[in-house]
């Protein structure tokens, strides 16, 4: 499944589910597991759980009655080439903004 860089980063903006990833960055996990230190249901942490799932960032695997989770390093790849991507956009930008702005200085020393 494609990873939508808008889901994505929509899923990472509420805390829980930023909590839940990096969680997970350490290693699967149960839904109880990730449930452990947050104040809510198991329903609840699995309805995060499944919006980390859509946008691409999380997988599940049911094994019995236990649902275990872990990333999907496909999604998190493509959030960190978007950065990567969005960095280098800027940096080019600033770049540019820097040679004008010695341009400048160089032109406003030549007047003096």
């Amino acid at each position: 499944m494609p990873v939508a860089t808008e889901e994505a980063f929509g899923a990472l903006a509420d805390a829980t589910r930023l909590d839940i990833v990096m969680r997970l960055s350490r290693g699967a996990a149960s839904v109880s597991e990730l449930a452990e230190p947050h104040a809510m249901s198991l329903r609840a942490v699995l309805k995060h759980v499944q919006v980390l799932e859509d946008a691409g960032l999380v997988r599940t695997v049911k094994e019995g009655r236990v649902r275990r989770c872990e990333l999907d390093r496909r999604g998190i790849d493509a959030a960190g080439k978007w950065i990567d991507d969005v960095r280098r956009r800027w940096e080019r930008r600033l770049d540019r903004l820097d040679r004008y702005v010695r341009k400048q200085d160089v032109t406003e020393q030549e007047r003096r």
